[in-house]
């Protein structure tokens, strides 16, 4: 104890005993001090009589200050592995090339004009509109000739629409748009129907939940119901481009098991040699095709490239790495000739933490240093099933019928994809990413979007 500080508590008893009518107050203030005077010097530690420590600041007035230090946090719960999602496609499906556009859970991949009208049902895994609902739900994804496919319910005073339109704004489904009749609300177009074009057959409805497909191709539209054919109809003026969209104007709607296969596409790859590709012998990569018909490649760096260019495009294929954490990808908008200059569709199986929303190097379907796989749906070492679909500026990618990237390419225009958005066309590339690469591909079929048409 300092000397300074024994004089004042002296001081303190001294007036203690000058005075009995005062004693209680001043043994009051007397704990007061001692207590306050304790508690600096213990968390001081009298740190006027030590140096400053090695990581201390000097305040504004020359005086020492340590730096704060935070209390350590105690060791968090190890988290919870997250698995694949559920299996939403059976694997003649994936087969058949069929993606979903709803996960079940959340609007990824949908673009809600007014969030108030509809909302996820994830118990159910539907899509849900209100009975004020009104505003339509947009799928970001955009196609030329497709098979669409779903399961609806609502009740028998309601009134919906699957919408096929040229463009998402102002419609008119006599010419820009094919608007597909869901309900039993609507006495003049029956569900199932063209609306202002072709009234459906009147066929069963399914309880609980109606089926219902549309396919549309080269102008040609069907439309069946729980596997019953109510439309066949020939557009004099057909659409080639549609964006998807659901609609309730009356009633509460629901639908679920949203799916869709991309029609049209050819191969780029005829399981025999590399007709249609440009090899690059000087480069470390070494591909070749295997006696199964498969597209193989090791060693790195490497590309192999398409000699045909695309812009907007739907490209499905298979792919399998050979060992764990390998790494490659597909670049697309590639300037010809130049090494791996495109957008790069990534190939990655890695994941953190057990958790597969946490993908290693951007994860399998992610665009590369754009956005990230939102969850690594394959496994290393068994063939994946993907789907990317290039419209302008938005890019779409789906792993195993799960869509995993949404994005579009807010960056201005630039003939070079590394520093701009670039929707002229380019060629595709595969890549060799180093001497580790062991990985096959199959099953690479290419559709290019049409131009839009239509009034």
């Amino acid at each position: 104890m300092s000397r300074a500080y024994r004089q004042r508590i002296s001081s303190h008893f001294r007036l203690a005993r000058a005075s009995r009518t005062t004693r209680p107050r001043i043994h009051r203030y007397l704990l007061l001090v001692l207590l306050a005077s304790g508690l600096a010097c213990g968390t001081s530690g009298c740190a006027d009589r030590r140096p400053p420590a090695a990581n201390s600041t000097r305040t504004p007035n020359g005086e020492s200050s340590t730096a704060y230090r935070p209390v350590p946090k105690k060791p968090e719960s190890p988290r919870v592995s997250l698995g694949p999602p559920p299996r939403i496609l059976t694997p003649a499906e994936l087969g058949a090339g069929r993606i979903a556009l709803f996960d079940g859970q959340t609007f990824f991949g949908w673009r809600p004009a007014d969030p108030k009208s509809w909302r996820v049902d994830s118990a159910r895994n539907a899509l849900v509109a209100e009975p004020t609902a009104s505003a339509p739900l947009w799928s970001s994804t955009t196609l030329g000739a497709c098979d669409l496919s779903l399961e609806y319910q609502c009740a028998a005073h309601a009134v919906g629409s699957i919408l096929l339109a040229a463009a998402p704004g102002p419609r008119d489904p006599a010419s820009n748009c094919y608007e597909v009749r869901i309900g039993g609300g609507d006495t003049k177009y029956p569900a199932g129907s063209l609306i202002e074009r072709q009234p459906a057959k009147r066929a069963q409805e399914q309880v609980p939940w109606t089926r219902l497909d549309i396919r549309v191709e080269q102008g040609h539209v069907t439309v069946a119901r729980n596997d019953q054919r109510v439309v066949r109809y020939t557009d004099p003026h057909p659409l080639t481009r549609v964006d998807i969209g659901l609609q309730c104007a009356r009633g509460t709607l629901r639908i679920r098991r949203i799916t869709l296969q991309p029609l049209g596409l050819a191969p780029i790859f005829n399981g025999h040699d590399l007709t249609g590709w440009k090899t690059y012998p000087e480069m470390p990569s070494v591909f070749s095709v295997a006696k199964d018909g498969c597209l193989h490649v090791e060693n790195g760096r490497g590309q192999l490239e398409t000699k045909k260019s695309y812009g907007d495009f739907v490209l499905q294929f298979e792919c399998i790495t050979h060992a764990a954490n390998l790494n490659s990808g597909i670049f697309f908008r590639c300037i010809p000739g130049e090494q791996m200059n495109g957008y790069e569709s990534q190939i990655h199986n890695g994941f953190k933490n057990g958790d597969r929303t946490q993908p290693v190097d951007c994860g399998t379907g992610g665009i590369f240093r754009r956005q990230d796989a939102r969850r690594v749906v394959a496994d290393d070492m068994q063939w994946f099933h993907e789907t990317l679909i290039v419209d302008g500026p938005h890019v779409s990618a789906w792993v195993d019928g799960y869509q995993v990237t949404d994005w579009t390419d807010t960056r201005a225009p630039n003939a070079n994809p590394r520093r701009g958005l670039r929707v002229e066309p380019g060629t595709l590339m595969i890549q060799g990413h180093d001497p580790t690469t062991d990985i096959s591909f199959r099953n690479l079929h290419v559709a290019e979007l049409p131009q839009r048409a239509g009034p």
